[in-house]
Order: structure tokens, then C-alpha cells, then sequence
């Protein structure tokens, strides 16, 4: 056989045992065994490089992706899902898609197809000629971020499909950490002494955002797939008739050598569906991922398109949520956390106790207001559970088995780390320290600064902070610009073993070296993880690219006045007064200039996607006001500008629309008085898919 023959040999090959580890779960070799094939395969290409191809297996892992990630609108909304938490709202989707459908003549009893519900990350991948040409994230579900050089490396995504068709077609799934990678990692972090990730759809989404491919490849992300969305030419042919139900389309899915979640089932009725549901709420905790529900979707393709969708969700799918697990623990005392705008919030340390799969030992009691009323007490057994199965919370106590003479708990009246007196305003639930100098609000606002969003500080972490702060080698964010590797080097770090167990060792060199690396490299950041750094009060991502883009410095940012602030798009009156008093702040003052004098840049333009200049909204302005239900204000913000359109904080005669929300503010009556179109949620979704509203007749 000659070399080339046996590339073409090998990769057919590999390609096979891929699909029957990953897309049949049924090996047929050892992983020994694979690997010497991969081996075998990357040496006679690398004798031949002539030969290597695209979706050669040996291509998975590329280089560094160089700048970020770009942008990509969807063909289809990525729509989100309905939720349901019980059988009566079960009941109630299936009433409504069968009265939906009666003029179609349905049947009594409608078929659906059950899918455990994969905790992980949404993904959409392009195909064209069966070649894996693009991934994306589902970022607002209308335009998400490339990812393939990631996606690529994950050995269940196929780069190559087996006898699909020659047009370009994309199909939609979940990535996900399964439960052994999972855990894999995190004892990898433990051992390298990193900060544990929470679970596992963070870690996945965290994993497939970083910019180098070849860590995502060493990580172990899987995917399922449950969508194909046919994309033929302008003009040219549909790829054939088409599968006439879901079922159908996941056995093609298959075909073509792409992984289904393996134990979706076709349910005839509702009651079938229940009893799916019932079954895997009690067996979800052998199953080898995360699932916190199952998917319920109508079967046949032909009913989806007449039930169509509404602004939020479509009507033929929803996703029914299982219970969160709840435990009952005794809870020991009521503490308050500090955190960096001086907030000041209870939490309750509990005796530990095992809640879906994890032990706590902490919860959140929300805030004072909230406590009073469920009248938590120190010492009572409570009710915990997992909200989202992911943030431990107390539900309410067990009354029954109070101590009796037990006190009612009070809100501390001062900080309890630097003593100053607690206020709360008027308007809030949420008691205060204002003292500018208490080291708790130091230490968060060190957490925030150096947190991925803002300044991206990897390595320092909670503990490090900490112990910075004790050995008074910090006491402003400027100080972590002076720091060096010995003084570094000669900390303790410690991280917490899975038994709950704390391992405590030398913070060594190689690490503090890492660390004082990333300090240095965030000296170049933009000016928007800056002032988002800053942890200015009300002053979020957004906003902080927002004021960026206007003032373009910092000097010019901390000079301007309410009036210039105000005459920011999406900067209102409250942001403006509080940025205001934060740069009049002269501990402020002093931070920045300590800042500059230590390198850190201060002008350093954001490198992010701008408007399009040629989209079906350009050249109109848009604005925004009160609470969308679908996305968040910053998703619709992008939604618009990746349109072509503009985003302004001030109604005028020029804006093109008011989109209204929940709860509206003053910017809806002011559209009225000026006659400027008003559109709700549904009007907006549609004017994202089709680029252009309709105006009232007059």
C-alpha cells in the first residue's frame, strides 16, 4: 500500500472509531490503540504535507487565535426556551399546541419527541460540501461569536460529515463538560493551585470562549446535536425534502455522524411526556452530564411551522425544569459579607450538607428585609436548596423543630471590618458602608479589579488578595504594579480538596512569576476594562464602553461634568451623578494618578465590534427603556448595532423608535408626546429579523 493510500486509509479510519465512540458510545479499539493511529497518521503527513487537508483528524488543533473572536448573525433567531415547572403547566403547553393546530386537523393525542436537557453551552456549526467551515456561539440569538478554532479540537464534532449533502446546511447543539472531565479539571486547577470552577456549564462556556484552541482540545468538551437548518444558495435547490419529524432529523443527525442525546424518546401524548420527566428527575444523577430538565418539542416539522413562535419563545417546545433538590441542615449563625460598593449582605453559615451532588456549607439570605419576613433564625433547621441547581440559597426554616427562646436576628448597625456606620437609603433594601477606606470594600473591589471582564488579572484571586492585604503589600489598585516576584513568591496559597479539606503550600516563583506577568501585560488593557475596573456604582460593562467611546481617556472622563455626561448615550441621570461623585472622590484622584505613574495605560482604544455601516438600520438611532423579558439591555444594544443601528440614552424628534420593556420610564411618555413609534417586545423582535417597522397610520 503506498503512503498515500494508507493517509486515506488511516483517516477513513479514525473517522469511524470517532463516530462509534462518540456518536454510538460503543469503542471498538482502546484508547491505546487510537492513539497509535493518530501518531502513524501525523508522521506520514508529516512526510507529505502536500497531503494534509482541512478535515484531516490530525488538523483539530491550530494555532493561537490572534485577535478575540468576531462576529456572526445567525441565519435563524436562536430562540430561547418557555419553561415549565410542573405537570399543570406540561398540560397547559400541550392544550395550547393542540388548540393551536385544530384548524389543521391534529390529532387528539399530539406526538412529541422528550430530550434531556443538556447543561451546557448553546453552539450553532456551518457545513458546507460536509466540511466544517464555522462555529458560533448563540451569544443574543441573533448574533453570536466565532468559535471554530475551538470547536474544532472537540473529538465528538465531526469536521468532515459522512453522505451529507453538497449544500451548506448548519446544525445546532449543545457543548458540555462531562461529569469525569469536569472534575478532571478541577483537580487539575487544585493541583496548580487555580481557583475551582463552580460547575460545569461555566467552565464549558468559559473553555470554548478562550483563545487558545489547544487548551480547549486538552480539556474533554463533548456535544449533542438536535437542529438542522437548511442553508442552500440564493437560487439554487433545497437539499431534498427533508426529514418530516424531529425524530426523523435526529436519526440524520446521526447518520451523518454527528452525536444525539442518546436517550431522547418519541412521546405519544402528554401523559407519555410526564412520565419520561417523572422518570429522569430520580435517574439524572447516573447520567455522565448535567441536566436540569428535560425538552419537550412537537414531532412533526409541519405542525412547528403553523404553531410558529412568539417574540420570546416558539410554540412548539418547552422546556420543562425538574425541582431543585432540596436538604434540611441547622444553620449556625448569620453573618454579613462586605462587598466592594460598600454593600453590605447577610449569608448563613450552615452545618455542611450534600445538595445535588455538592456540599454546602454557605448560603445566600438575600438581605435583611428578606430575612424578617421568611424569620430566619441562628440556630434554626432550614430548608436548602440549588436555585438553578447552582446557587445554594435558604428556602425558609423548619418551624417545627425551633429552639424555643430563640431571638428574631438584627441587621449589625456598623461594618464589621472597619467599624464605620451602616446607612441605608430611602429608595433601598441594602444596608451601606461608606467609608471609602474600609479594607473589605478594598479587598472586593481588588476581586473585581482583577476579575476576567475588567482587568483580567489570571492568578490573582481571593486568596492571594488576602494575604496581599495582611501583609500590607497592597492598600490601593496601583500597588499591584510594584509588586515582584520574590514578594510574591514567598506567600502561602491555598485552594479546598473536594472533601472540603484546605491544602496550604509556598506561592513559589513559577507562580508568582505568572502572576506579575499578567499584572505587567494589563498595564496595555483598554480603557473600558479600566473604568469597568473602577467598580464605579452603577457602572457595568456597558455603560463603562459606553463612556469610553465618548471621552476616549481617562482625563477627559474625569473632568467632564454631569451635563457632558448626561449627553452620553445610555447614561442617564443617576449614572451621571455617580460617576461624578467618584471622580470627585480625592482618594480617586489619587488612585488614578498612582495608576498612571505605574504605567497603566490610560487612553488605550476598545478593540470591539462596531455598528455595521451598511445594515438594514443604519443611520437610525433607537432607544431603550424598561426591563425586556428576551434578552438584556446590552444584548438588544448589540442586536441594533449589529443591524447598523444606533443606541441613544434621550429621546428626540430623530429617534427612530422607542422599544419599551416591563416597567417603563419617563423616555416612553416623552416618545408619545413627540410621536415617536413605540415598539414592544414583539415589534422589536421583529423588526431585528426583518430590519424595519412599520410606522402607525396616522
Amino acid at each position: 500500500m503506498s503512503s498515500d493510500d494508507r493517509i486515506d486509509e488511516l483517516r477513513r479510519l479514525i473517522r469511524h472509531h470517532e463516530e462509534r465512540y462518540y456518536v454510538h458510545d460503543a469503542p471498538e479499539i482502546t484508547d491505546s490503540q487510537f492513539d497509535a493511529l493518530m501518531r502513524e497518521l501525523a508522521a506520514l503527513e508529516a512526510a507529505a504535507p502536500d497531503r494534509v487537508t482541512p478535515d484531516s483528524p490530525t488538523q483539530r488543533v491550530g494555532g493561537r487565535v490572534a485577535f478575540g473572536f468576531a462576529s456572526v448573525t445567525h441565519a435563524e433567531p436562536m430562540l430561547s426556551l418557555d419553561n415549565a415547572y410542573s405537570e399543570e403547566e406540561l398540560r397547559a403547553f400541550d392544550d395550547r399546541a393542540r388548540r393551536g393546530l385544530a384548524t389543521a386537523g391534529a390529532p387528539e393525542l399530539l406526538s412529541y419527541v422528550a430530550e434531556l436537557k443538556i447543561d451546557g453551552v448553546s453552539i450553532a456549526l456551518r457545513y458546507e460540501g460536509g466540511l466544517l467551515v464555522r462555529a458560533a456561539t448563540r451569544g443574543d440569538g441573533v448574533t453570536g461569536e466565532e468559535v471554530t478554532a475551538g470547536v474544532r479540537t472537540i473529538r465528538s464534532v465531526p469536521l468532515r460529515l459522512a453522505g451529507s449533502p453538497a449544500a451548506a446546511i448548519e446544525v445546532r447543539g449543545e457543548v458540555f463538560f462531562p461529569k469525569a472531565a469536569f472534575d478532571r479539571l478541577n483537580r487539575e486547577r487544585e493541583d496548580n493551585e487555580e481557583p475551582l470552577f463552580a460547575n460545569p456549564r461555566n467552565a464549558a462556556a468559559g473553555t470554548l470562549r478562550n483563545l487558545d484552541p489547544g487548551l480547549v482540545a486538552r480539556r474533554g468538551l463533548r456535544a449533542y446535536f438536535y437542529q438542522l437548518v437548511d442553508l442552500p444558495p440564493a437560487g439554487a435547490p433545497t437539499v431534498d425534502d427533508g426529514p418530516a419529524t424531529h425524530a426523523a432529523t435526529l436519526q440524520r443527525l446521526r447518520a451523518w455522524g454527528l452525536p444525539v442525546e442518546p436517550h431522547h424518546r418519541v412521546c405519544a401524548g402528554i401523559d407519555a411526556v410526564i412520565a419520561f420527566c417523572h422518570e429522569w428527575e430520580s435517574k439524572r444523577q447516573g447520567l455522565d452530564f448535567e441536566t436540569d430538565g428535560v425538552v419537550v418539542k412537537v414531532d412533526t416539522l409541519a405542525n412547528r411551522r403553523t404553531l410558529g413562535s412568539t417574540s420570546k419563545f416558539p410554540r412548539w417546545a418547552v422546556a420543562f425544569k425538574f425541582p431543585a433538590e432540596r436538604q434540611v441542615t441547622r444553620l449556625r449563625r448569620i453573618a454579613v459579607n462586605v462587598g466592594r460598593t460598600g454593600a453590605v449582605t447577610p449569608f448563613a453559615a450552615l452545618e455542611p450538607v450534600v445538595v445535588a451532588g455538592s456540599t454546602i456549607s454557605m448560603a445566600t439570605l438575600h438581605n435583611a428585609d428578606d430575612i424578617a419576613r421568611k424569620d430566619i433564625r441562628e440556630g434554626d433547621w432550614v430548608v436548602i436548596e440549588k436555585a438553578g441547581d447552582v446557587i445554594p440559597r435558604v428556602v425558609e426554616p423548619v418551624l417545627a423543630r425551633r429552639t424555643p427562646g430563640t431571638e428574631p436576628w438584627t441587621m449589625p448597625t456598623t461594618c464589621p471590618r472597619c467599624g464605620h456606620e451602616l446607612q441605608r437609603a430611602e429608595t433601598e433594601v441594602v444596608w451601606r458602608c461608606e467609608n471609602s477606606a474600609c479594607p473589605a470594600r478594598l479587598q472586593r473591589g481588588l476581586e473585581h479589579f482583577a476579575s476576567r471582564n475588567a482587568m483580567n488579572i489570571e492568578g490573582l484571586g481571593e486568596s492571594l488578595i488576602q494575604q496581599l492585604l495582611d501583609q500590607g503589600l497592597v492598600r490601593q489598585y496601583a500597588d499591584l504594579y510594584v509588586l515582584t516576584v520574590p514578594q510574591l513568591a514567598a506567600l502561602t496559597s491555598t485552594s479546598t480538596r473536594a472533601d472540603g479539606g484546605v491544602i496550604s503550600r509556598r506561592f513559589g516563583e513559577k507562580n508568582a512569576a505568572k502572576v506579575v506577568g499578567q499584572i505587567t501585560k494589563s498595564k496595555e488593557n483598554a480603557l473600558s476594562r479600566l473604568v469597568y475596573g473602577l467598580g464605579i456604582r452603577h457602572v457595568g460593562e456597558r455603560a463603562a464602553q459606553v463612556l469610553s467611546e465618548a471621552f476616549g481617556s481617562m482625563g477627559a472622563l474625569r473632568t467632564a461634568d454631569v451635563a457632558a455626561l448626561e449627553r452620553v448615550p445610555e447614561i442617564g441621570p443617576v449614572l451621571a451623578q455617580s460617576i461624578r461623585a467618584w471622580f470627585e472622590e480625592p482618594r480617586n484622584q489619587l488612585q488614578l494618578d498612582r495608576l498612571a505613574e505605574a504605567g497603566v495605560r490610560l487612553d488605550v482604544p476598545d478593540v470591539r465590534r462596531r455598528p455595521a455601516e451598511n445594515g438594514p438600520l443604519a443611520g437610525r438611532t433607537y432607544v431603550i427603556t424598561g426591563t425586556l423579558s428576551t434578552m438584556s439591555r446590552e444584548e438588544a444594544t448589540a442586536a441594533i448595532e449589529a443591524r447598523g443601528g444606533k443606541v441613544a440614552g434621550s429621546v428626540s424628534k430623530k429617534t427612530a423608535a422607542v422599544i419599551v420593556g416591563a416597567d417603563p420610564g419617563s423616555k416612553a411618555a416623552k416618545a408619545e408626546a413627540l410621536q415617536v413609534p413605540i415598539l414592544d417586545e414583539q415589534a422589536f423582535a421583529a423588526l431585528l429579523a426583518a430590519g424595519h417597522h412599520q410606522r402607525p397610520h396616522s
